[in-house]
């Protein structure tokens, strides 16, 4: 009864120290374990990604680990690529009613609130030990996020023998450089940790511009983000995981609660807001793990309007002694509506003291994507 009221008074602790209007970035779903459970890692992660995702889970294995990993998430919002792709294939030669009234068209798509595309991507290597109930992680990695809005509707003239399409997208990121050390203890037989991560992070900022019409639709955008401003802030994680029976466990984490801020070349400052993350896992048998994470409050980001509030849901069976891991789940944006529900699955291989896990979603009304992948040696 007192860890219960130990862990409760813990989260209501995290929870009372998050502003209600946070200027933050987008959520990370951060390796393919977790990815391929839908972004569910809060009180599942044990492994050295715990670092990031929660650090007291370090404290609830006893194994050494070290990994590297690499994932991606890119989300267009109303079909912004595709309608970009179309303008770009107009002919402003064609001066016919019917070719205006089509670039007219694609304009009003393009001017619609909401039309926004986002890019997330993180890697980096980790590291996890143990010595006795002591657990202690380290890992350097880069998260980055990035988006484009429109600044400047689309607007269609007529000039003559030619048409004329006018309007920029304004190009926002921030790359989250950056080394960080964990601590976690665990108590009473691993029945409640808590943890710690301290992070210095060296933070590149982006603020750049690019016309909608002619637009790259590639990686080639990048040069238009600008060059990046650099600044350097530390911050802190905690978090708290409470098992208490053997078939559950209730983890917690709150990141970047000391809200880090960056300047960026357009004379803002990007910060990085507390978010407050909260996960359970439940384990009907041995062999099989469901967990649901969501985010306790919603986050602003870096695009004007956009705010992000992802509900996660993911099961894995493992077979064969634990050498193949299989995966399912799902995860929204439960602040918007309108955005779908995607899907994801991934798959883990354990040869011996080597493991390799993929693990990815597609969004298949509005094409976005999510992958991930990661090598590592557990002992």
């Amino acid at each position: 009864m007192k860890r219960t009221c130990l862990t409760l008074g813990f989260i209501g602790l995290l929870v009372a120290t998050i502003p209600l209007h946070a200027s933050a970035v987008e959520f990370a779903i951060v390796g393919p374990r977790a990815m391929g459970m839908g972004g569910a890692g809060v009180a599942v992660t044990t492994d050295a990604l715990a670092t990031y995702w929660n650090p007291a889970g370090l404290a609830m294995s006893k194994t050494f680990d070290m990994r590297v990993q690499g994932s991606a998430q890119g989300i267009d919002r109303l079909g912004v690529i595709d309608t970009v792709k179309d303008i770009n294939d107009i002919n402003l030669n064609d001066t016919s009613p019917a070719n205006q009234a089509r670039l007219q068209a694609l304009a009003d798509r393009i001017n619609r609130p909401g039309s926004t595309v986002s890019g997330i991507g993180a890697g980096g290597v980790y590291l996890k030990g143990n010595l006795g109930n002591h657990a202690f992680g380290f890992n350097v990695s880069d998260v980055a996020t990035g988006g484009a809005f429109v600044s400047s509707p689309l607007t269609v003239t007529t000039t003559g023998t030619q048409l004329t399409a006018s309007g920029q997208f304004a190009l926002r990121g921030l790359e989250a450089r950056q080394a960080a050390f964990s601590y976690a203890y665990a108590f009473a037989d691993k029945t409640f940790a808590i943890g710690v991560t301290g992070k210095l992070i060296q933070g590149a900022a982006y603020a750049g511009a690019t016309n909608i019409r002619g637009a790259e639709t590639d990686l080639d955008v990048l040069k238009d983000f600008g060059r990046a401003k650099i600044s350097t802030a530390y911050a802190i994680d905690i978090g708290a995981v409470y098992r208490p029976a053997s078939w559950l466990r209730l983890g917690v984490v709150a990141k970047d609660v000391n809200e880090p801020g960056f300047d960026a070349p357009n004379g803002q400052e990007f910060k990085l807001a507390r978010q407050v993350r909260g996960g359970v896992a439940v384990n009907p048998y041995p062999s099989l793990t469901i967990s649901l994470d969501g985010d306790i409050l919603s986050n602003t980001t870096l695009l004007p309007g956009v705010k992000s509030r992802v509900l996660s849901l993911g099961a894995e069976q493992t077979l064969f002694s634990e050498s193949l891991s299989l995966r399912v789940g799902a995860l929204k944006n439960v602040e918007d509506a309108a955005s779908p529900i995607t899907p994801t699955a991934g798959f883990g291989l354990k040869i011996f003291a080597l493991r390799v896990d993929i693990g990815g979603g597609y969004d298949f009304r509005e094409r976005g994507a999510l992958a991930a992948g990661s090598l590592a040696l557990t002992f």
